[in-house]
């Protein structure tokens, strides 16, 4: 799929290093006679499409927090600024809501001022929000503002968002290049091997099972239940749960299991050791629970039951009819997880999608979101990502390597 561009670059960059969009990675790495998707190899290009001097860019971030936000509000700043030159930098305030003048919320100029000592902190720092904004009024005031550029830091939701900018930007003949930075720390962005934010969630979840063990251990009967996030995908269930070695059952959304297997085969752990470790994905056992497909949060996401309040009922409930006295000790760390600061390892890949981000941008690429495939990042056109989910491969390597760590049965049926 071709990527969508503003039109033809004539301005030389100065930047040394660069590559052409004839250098192309395919999707597969063993690829042979069907390489599948075929994409542009980001990077700087050595000749670009915006006059820097004249040029306007906004960022904005959406959704859920995850640790690197202000990492990579602050890098692009940094490229734009430093790297190019351009005018101006715009911070929408308060996610796509910000983007709208009728919600009050005024823009921010960023200047090097304002991000100074950001990346060390949590969260964002322009702030954000769930759910969609009218799309004619946030182009009308895109255009207004003398907006070039709009770069949009979020998940799927918020890449689709940006995708009806983009398309309403390009039918009213506004040249607006729209570059998305992928943000998860579900880590189940579709050609991005791994999101920003996900490693330190699984650090700071990591630490929360380590809590977990210590409790159960040293209570009789002890059982240390941890709910982490993961809606569809357990990317960081099974992270934490390798990274802990001291889980005992680990429960996703990719592997159902029936309620009394699970139960027995804790019943039988309990009998011979006298304390568990569970960690179960917030996404794991929707279907025990009998969700409600019709009501939804502001993003459009289907409210999910918590598994981790009907684990704990179900568990004490067959504990005491098997006569095993228990104490169950419950932990919810979803906003630890995700509100902390950045490792180092994140801290890194935040800069690099920011920086790419710009160079995309600044090329003239448009309708795009920076991908990460085999260790090299890409243009990945947003009708393409939106098209594409990311699953946790039950017969792959990170699923083999949950049922190494725990123990556990590879199904509980």
């Amino acid at each position: 799929m071709q990527t969508p561009s503003l039109g033809q670059a004539r301005y030389a960059s100065g930047l040394g290093h660069t590559v052409g969009d004839d250098v192309l990675i395919s999707e597969r790495i063993e690829c042979g006679a069907d390489p599948g998707h075929c994409f542009e190899l980001a990077g700087p290009r050595e000749l670009i499409f915006f006059n820097p001097k004249e040029t306007r860019a906004g960022i904005v971030t959406c959704g859920g927090l995850c640790p690197g936000l202000n990492n990579v509000i602050r890098s692009l700043f940094c490229e734009l600024h430093y790297g190019y030159g351009i005018a101006e930098v715009i911070g929408f305030r308060g996610g796509y809501a910000g983007l709208d003048p009728a919600s009050g919320i005024n823009p921010v100029t960023i200047t090097p001022e304002f991000v100074e000592g950001i990346h060390r902190q949590g969260g964002t720092i322009l702030g954000t929000s769930r759910g969609p904004v009218d799309v004619s009024r946030a182009v009308d005031n895109l255009i207004a503002r003398g907006i070039h550029i709009l770069f949009t830091v979020g998940g799927d939701g918020t890449q689709r968002g940006a995708n009806d900018l983009y398309q309403e930007a390009r039918r009213r003949g506004h040249l607006l290049s729209v570059v998305g930075v992928p943000k998860t720390i579900d880590n189940d962005v579709a050609f991005v091997s791994r999101t920003f934010g996900f490693f330190s969630a699984v650090e700071e979840a990591a630490r929360v099972l380590d809590c977990a063990h210590t409790e159960a251990r040293s209570t009789l009967g002890g059982i240390g239940l941890v709910k982490l996030m993961g809606r569809h995908a357990g990317f960081i269930t099974a992270g934490a749960t390798v990274a802990s070695q001291d889980v005992n059952f680990a429960l996703i959304p990719e592997v159902p299991f029936k309620l009394e297997a699970f139960l027995s085969a804790l019943e039988q752990r309990m009998r011979t050791k006298s304390h568990a470790v569970i960690a179960v994905a917030e996404g794991a056992g929707q279907d025990l629970l009998e969700a409600d497909a019709s009501a939804r949060d502001a993003s459009g996401n289907v409210k999910l039951k918590d598994i981790g309040i009907f684990l704990r009922g179900h568990i004490e409930a067959h504990m005491k009819t098997a006569g095993l006295p228990v104490a169950i000790r419950y932990f919810d760390p979803s906003y630890q997880v995700r509100s902390c600061p950045a490792n180092c390892e994140d801290s890194l890949l935040c800069d690099l999608f920011a920086r790419n981000a710009v160079h995309a941008a600044m090329a003239g690429k448009t309708g795009v979101v920076i991908g990460f495939l085999h260790e090299r990042f890409i243009h990945v056109p947003i009708e393409l990502l939106a098209s594409q989910v990311k699953r946790l491969d039950p017969a792959g390597g990170w699923w083999r390597s949950v049922l190494s760590s725990t123990g556990q049965p590879a199904n509980f049926s």
